[in-house]
């Protein structure tokens, strides 16, 4: 079985809100983090995306919150492959965010695809890009997407 790819972060005193626990843009911004610093680790940094002129898009996150993060508490969030057409211009993305007591706290599924950035649409990711997202560990439900570009 492939390995989950995993960052580490800390509930910091900007992530809180009124209620004294993490607030719901804090859990986007790490999903994003982790997307984007797997991406690098892999051979793909912001400046790779803008020298293709490719980037990720997300069309729609949803977020399940199941327990709290309080000030300062550690966070392990996870990225896995939930979904993906076959020419891999769509992709579903799964973060889960775990407490130090290994305990799922909340889950983010993100559905994305690949856009052009000179025309503004949806694209294929060139091959290298393709194997990379492609190489990360499958969720237990990965659905095949719809390949037709709109």
């Amino acid at each position: 079985m492939k390995e989950v790819y995993t960052k580490s972060f800390r509930a910091g005193w900007g992530a809180m809100d009124f209620n004294a626990h993490m607030a719901n843009r804090a859990y986007l911004d790490m999903a994003a983090d982790t997307r984007m610093l797997y991406f690098e680790e892999t051979g793909f940094p912001m400046s790779e995306f803008q020298r293709m002129l490719i980037g990720p898009v997300i069309l729609k996150d949803e977020v399940e919150y199941l327990r709290e993060f309080k000030l300062l508490e550690a966070i392990d969030v996870t990225l896995m492959l939930a979904g993906m057409s076959d020419d891999g211009s769509r992709f579903i993305l799964r973060n889960d965010f775990i407490k130090s007591e290994r305990i799922r706290a909340a889950t983010i599924t993100s559905t994305g695809g690949w856009l052009n950035l000179r025309e503004r649409r949806l694209t294929t990711p060139p091959e290298r890009l393709l194997h990379v997202i492609s190489d990360l560990a499958k969720t237990d439900n990965f659905l095949r997407l719809d390949s037709s570009i709109r």
